[in-house]
């Protein structure tokens, strides 16, 4: 079973194409296997911003801390008949102690 430790909130930029535009997007943390940790990063784009720019399935979520880290919309390509705001997630299990998570997710201190 999934454990939620903690949930937060950032401001950062959403990059498609080369384009950028600020965004906000939350995280949420839970333990993973052994002693490392999975972060959940969720966010909502307007739909018309990302077909102008030629957004397919997936683009960069630019964080507080100044990580890259892609994000991807689940239900295939956008279509302009999808709702005017479109929800982007990525999961990341690459932080294996805490000292690692906090470099790479300063939102989570405080």
């Amino acid at each position: 079973m999934e454990k939620h430790i903690v949930k937060a909130d950032g401001n950062g930029a959403i990059d498609v194409n080369g384009q950028v535009s600020p965004v906000t997007y939350t995280v949420s943390l839970k333990q993973g296997k052994g002693h490392s940790y999975e972060v959940d990063i969720r966010l909502m784009a307007p739909r018309d911003w990302l077909l102008q720019r030629g957004f397919e399935r997936d683009a960069v979520l630019v964080s507080q801390s100044g990580a890259r880290i892609p994000v991807y919309h689940d239900d295939g390509r956008l279509d302009p008949a999808d709702t005017i705001s479109i929800e982007l997630a990525a999961r990341d299990d690459s932080c294996t102690s805490e000292v690692d998570l906090m470099r790479k997710y300063p939102e989570f201190d405080g």
